[in-house]
């Protein structure tokens, strides 16, 4: 019988390649160690959670710890952190509730994920100022808002006595968000839900960077619209309060605000790896190769600590998204267990809801971006109808589709509009998957009803606009 296939982190890559590999292999012992109390879960519906359209942190569970140990036969153990990998002598040294202990491993699966970056801004430590990036965040947030009373397990967060006496004192009508990407904007939503005022801070020229400026742009008339007061192209300096946040400062800007959310973006957790002499990629998360395997071949990375392969560049990239991390999991609980098998490319496809605009992107969407690939892009921007124009309902989309003169592959598309942006943007990632042209992509067989699509879908009408740059 082969040795145990060990996993640090109880995840979406860490609890898929397990499942897998015991389903795959039920004779081999599988061993997650998870320092947190919380598996599988679904960290994306997070700000949906502060919002109030989920209802409890148990809805966002996809898996409970239970049901991985009785149904699936995983040893699966909560609040129990690996703190280093000897490689030499395939072992893990982990730190659990009864103490140290090591554990021997054949195959090793490190999916310990990712945090929220925390810059350098004064007042980070201030009651009130926030990240998000797992669950008792969320709830401590709420706490904040004074919607829930914190769960027992807030206080070691270092947030659950502050929720609570925030609540009890006054409610927050202010916040700052800093940081225009998906949680940035996702967040600014679910403020606006409870009726706070949202300042919402980008250091850059435009929020949603990777989906290009003509979405975000629309993106932004469309947040103003809802109220929500935006500071682009402004560096915050720090959040300014006597033990809670009172005011973000940002040159010569102070901005008062009762709640600050930092949402700046987030990086890989590879110390463990780093410590063990597992390399990192050009990206600064854990490199790989087509099956998920570093450069140890008894040691695995995947989910948001991992690098994983552009499928349009042929590069590695680093974009951690649920998707790609149940995926490449899999892959490698498959070949654990004996069956070889990749753990595919990446697109970046990925979508955002913005008050009431649906935004997506897939590809490269950037030009400079594309001629540092090597390609020489061409790119248009069309606006099209989600139905047919007869039919009631019908909304505007926008969508900027990107081609290779020479090639005339398809490259990346972004899209924005109020319905149909979602799953529309699937098509093109879909063809960039086949290695298909513009021409092609024009060419589609794609369903048409009017309360759907107009006879020439969004992206057809796109594609052949595009084609006929390409190919005049």
């Amino acid at each position: 019988m082969e040795g145990p296939f060990v996993i640090i982190g109880g995840d979406a890559a860490g609890m898929s390649a397990a499942s897998k590999a015991r389903r795959d292999d039920p004779d081999r012992d599988v061993l997650v160690f998870e320092k947190g109390e919380w598996v599988s879960y679904g960290a994306c519906g997070l700000p949906y959670y502060v919002k109030g359209d989920v209802e409890t942190l148990a809805d966002l569970v996809s898996v409970t710890p239970e049901a991985f140990v009785e149904e699936r036969g995983i040893d699966l153990r909560t609040h129990h952190e690996v703190t280093a990998i000897d490689r030499e002598r395939r072992t893990v040294t982990v730190e659990g509730p009864d103490g140290e202990f090591e554990q021997e491993y054949a195959d090793l699966l490190i999916a310990t994920g990712a945090h929220a970056v925390v810059p350098p801004f004064d007042g980070m430590d201030l009651d009130g100022v926030f990240t998000l990036h797992d669950m008792n965040e969320a709830a401590a947030i709420r706490g904040y808002l004074g919607l829930d009373a914190p769960s027992a397990s807030l206080p070691e967060t270092g947030y659950g006595e502050a929720a609570a006496e925030y609540a009890e004192a006054e409610r927050p009508e202010s916040v700052a968000v800093i940081g225009g990407g998906y949680v940035g904007i996702e967040m600014a939503e679910a403020f606006a839900a409870h009726g706070l005022d949202v300042h919402l801070f980008e250091m850059l020229p435009h929020t949603l960077q990777p989906f290009g400026a003509e979405a975000a742009s629309i993106v932004e008339d469309h947040l103003r619209e809802q109220g929500v007061a935006l500071h682009l192209d402004t560096a915050v300096d720090g959040m300014v309060g006597d033990g809670r946040v009172e005011a973000i400062a940002a040159g010569d800007l102070t901005v008062p605000v009762d709640l600050a959310l930092v949402g700046v973006g987030v990086a890989p957790n590879t110390e463990l790896a780093q410590a063990a002499g597992i390399e990192l990629g050009p990206t600064g998360a854990i490199a790989t190769d087509e099956y998920g395997r570093t450069n140890d071949e008894h040691v695995f990375a995947a989910g948001d600590n991992a690098e994983m392969t552009h499928v349009v560049t042929g590069d590695p990239d680093h974009v951690p998204l649920a998707l790609t991390a149940n995926r490449a999991g899999r892959a490698i609980g498959a070949t654990v267990a004996g069956d070889p098998t990749p753990v595919g490319e990446i697109a970046g496809t990925a979508a955002v809801k913005a008050f009431d605009l649906e935004v997506a992107r897939t590809g490269v969407v950037d030009e400079e971006a594309a001629r540092k690939a090597g390609f020489d892009p061409v790119s248009v921007t069309i606006t099209a109808q989600s139905r047919a124009h007869y039919y009631p309902g019908d909304e505007e989309i926008q969508i900027t589709l990107l081609g290779d003169r020479e090639s005339e592959r398809v490259l990346g598309a972004s899209m924005v509009g109020r319905e149909g942006v979602a799953k529309r943007i699937d098509t093109v990632a879909t063809a960039m998957f086949a290695d298909m042209t513009v021409h092609q992509l024009s060419y589609l067989d794609l369903a048409y009803a009017p309360p759907f699509s107009p006879v020439w879908d969004p992206v057809l009408t796109a594609g052949k606009v595009l084609d006929g740059k390409l190919s005049p």
